[in-house]
């Protein structure tokens, strides 16, 4: 993942990263269960990651993207849009069952994929432009919204 502008420097990007990578690590989790048709196990992973998603993207969408929203609005709104999707799939396990739709096993392994392919969008260009034209006020704004979610996560000591 990204590292090369420096942008994990600052807590919120930190932060945010380590989720991704922790959402990452889960979905590595799917596949094997998919494959062996153990969709019981699929549904716990699925709530591990909808417990990450969820204050993640509220602090994506709270904090960071309201700020990029002027600068980046075409981008920002594909990046809200897929939330609503990649978000709505795991979250369908987030009762404790086992979802019942036969369907949904596929539907969750490609919504993990489109997932994937939204974080390379996100450290790659959303954070790095984030770096680059937001103000300290901003993310102070950011750092607000995190303060409030509470994230998945423990913050590292520091």
């Amino acid at each position: 993942m990204c590292e090369y502008c420096g942008c994990q420097s600052l807590a919120a990007i930190d932060e945010l990263t380590r989720e991704h990578d922790e959402v990452v690590r889960l979905i590595s989790h799917l596949r094997p269960a998919h494959e062996a048709g153990d969709v019981p196990r699929m549904a716990r992973v699925a709530r591990e990651i909808a417990a990450v998603l969820g204050p993640h993207t509220r602090v994506e969408e709270r904090g960071l993207f309201p700020a990029m929203a002027e600068d980046f609005p075409e981008q920002i709104a594909a990046l809200e849009a897929e939330h609503r999707h990649v978000d709505d799939v795991p979250a369908r396990a987030a009762d404790g069952l086992t979802p019942g739709d036969p369907a949904w096993p596929d539907r969750l392994m490609e919504a993990v994929d489109m997932l994937r392919d939204h974080i390379l969008k996100e450290q790659d260009g959303v954070f790095p432009a984030a770096l680059a034209t937001l103000s300290t006020e901003q993310w102070e704004a950011v750092d607000a919204v995190r303060d409030q979610e509470a994230g998945a996560l423990p913050r590292p000591a520091g």
